[in-house]
């Protein structure tokens, strides 16, 4: 069982603010049964901590380990907005919502920062047209 199916990506042609994307991060994550609408609460107090932006236009919002009983099953979301989020004063293309149980969101963090560190990749990426090309291209964190 993956952590990603298609209606967990989605592509916006538009921009959004940095909690609206994180609202649209957790209502996938709890639309797919991975996490309870209070995650984005932790999600929150994370970036008050530490900024999730991660460079080459990725975003990586995640819950605090304080709040693990608003996690239900391990799930990612992952949006592209082509107009850019404004993620503390850094640009993000990519905002990738990520729900882990114990110790899973270390493998799957690990395994986006590969794909996203690889210019090559953050093109393919970027150069998606649909949700299905874009699952495609996700799909090597899947079968993690």
């Amino acid at each position: 069982m993956g952590v990603l199916s298609i209606g967990q990506v989605r592509i916006h042609s538009g921009s959004a603010t940095q909690e609206q994307a994180l609202q649209e991060a957790t209502d996938i994550l709890v639309a797919a049964g991975a996490v309870t609408p209070a995650y984005i609460d932790a999600m929150r107090q994370r970036e008050e901590t530490v900024s999730t932006f991660m460079g080459n236009g990725l975003a990586i919002p995640h819950g605090t380990n304080e709040t693990k009983e608003a996690i239900l099953a391990s799930g990612l979301s992952v949006v592209r907005y082509d107009g850019g989020v404004d993620w503390a004063g850094e640009q993000a293309t990519f905002v990738i919502g990520i729900a882990g149980r114990g110790d899973e969101h270390l493998e799957i963090l690990s395994q986006i920062a590969i794909l996203f560190s690889d210019e090559d990749d953050v093109a393919k990426l970027n150069a998606a047209q649909t949700p299905d090309e874009l699952f495609a291209l996700l799909s090597a964190v899947n079968e993690g």
